[in-house]
């Protein structure tokens, strides 16, 4: 006697439940970018802040000199710059009277030959080409100054935006979870070595949470971005449902498992981060569709999967392929027809075109599977 099974249709799933822990969605330590003194701090542990909000400002007086320096220089090559266009103007003025003088004197010495000596005449050329030398040193000399004053400019701006590191803002709309200056505390700037620079709070982003479920290295090729999940929460008792927002895409070797996170919405706050939670994973959902006990085939996970088929008392050995595996069935793909028993459990001594007695498997009586 041997026990056997009916292929016939059910509806699979596969679903993994995994524990994770709730993670605010980003968290930083807000560093100062320039070293100074805290003139004042406006928030404190638990303050909601948006983001562009002033956190604390920063009494750095080299910051405002060196901005004053720099406007007292673009002031000076703006004047450099007006200076130079009426250098232009009177070169060019010098160069039009030289240009039409030499050729006056030009005109008369071709017209009547001998009634203006020629040297005059050379003379009052040279004269136009250097009024034309002039007029092109003064044009170069604007140029210059033109340089002067980008280059002013940009030494202005760069000290206005260093003084605008002395107000340090929020980055992003968050919950401030720890303190670390208070007023009048020396902050060195945050390029520094992390042993020297201290931050002057940290800012945790609570709205929307994440949660970082490690999946085993078996369902990793299954999770896909925008999969339903239900999260389960204890306390206060709930449930949510989100969707895997992104994952990693590689398995960690030391663990086996691949990071697949979730983000969870928490416009009320109501969740906190380092509240645990259940997560259940639907990674495939297949209905109605021809499938066996996990017992039924040898073999499972190769290229030799086989299952053993009873037909009019006689055992015969079927190649099958398997799709979608459960805790308890496998869908068939290929090797068996609907209605076909198969031997389930142990197939020892079992070979092709033995003749055995079959008779259903007790768990064959429950109906539902999967």
């Amino acid at each position: 006697m041997v026990p056997v099974a009916v292929v016939g249709p059910a509806t699979l799933q596969n679903n993994v439940v995994l524990s994770a822990e709730f993670q605010p969605f980003q968290e930083v330590d807000v560093m100062a970018k320039v070293a100074g003194y805290v003139r004042s701090i406006r928030v404190d542990l638990g303050s909601h802040v948006r983001a562009g909000d002033v956190l604390a400002t920063l009494e750095v007086p080299e910051i405002q000199q060196d901005v004053q320096k720099a406007k007292a220089g673009l002031a000076a090559a703006e004047a450099n710059i007006v200076s130079a266009q009426a250098g232009v103007q009177r070169a060019q003025a010098a160069a039009d009277i030289a240009q039409l003088s030499y050729q006056r004197i030009n005109d008369v010495a071709t017209k009547n030959k001998g009634l203006v000596p020629r040297q005059d005449v050379d003379v009052s050329r040279s004269r136009s080409a250097e009024a034309a030398a002039q007029l092109a040193s003064a044009k170069s000399a604007l140029l210059a100054a033109q340089e002067q004053r980008s280059a002013a400019a940009s030494d202005f701006a760069r000290a206005g935006a260093m003084a605008q590191y002395a107000t340090i803002r929020a980055p992003f709309d968050g919950i401030v979870t720890k303190r670390y200056a208070n007023t009048g505390s020396m902050i060195q700037a945050g390029i520094s070595s992390q042993t020297q620079a201290m931050p002057v709070v940290r800012l945790a982003q609570y709205n929307v949470l994440r949660l970082t479920l490690p999946v085993p290295v078996t369902d990793a090729a299954e999770v896909k971005d925008g999969q339903p999940v239900d999260v389960t929460v204890t306390n206060p008792p709930r449930q949510l449902h989100g969707k895997i927002s992104r994952y990693a895409g590689s398995v960690q070797m030391s663990t086996r498992t691949m990071d697949t996170q979730v983000d969870v919405p928490n416009a009320d706050g109501s969740l906190l981060p380092g509240m645990y939670a259940e997560v259940h994973l639907h990674l495939a959902d297949r209905p109605n569709v021809m499938s066996v006990p996990i017992d039924a085939v040898d073999g499972l996970g190769t290229s030799a999967e086989q299952a053993y088929v009873v037909r009019g008392g006689v055992v015969h050995v079927a190649q099958v392929t398997t799709g979608l595996q459960t805790a308890t069935r496998l869908e068939v793909l290929s090797g068996l027809q609907p209605g076909d028993q198969v031997i389930v459990g142990r197939h020892t001594g079992l070979a092709e075109g033995e003749q055995v007695k079959a008779h259903l498997a007790t768990y064959e009586n429950d109906a539902s599977h999967g």
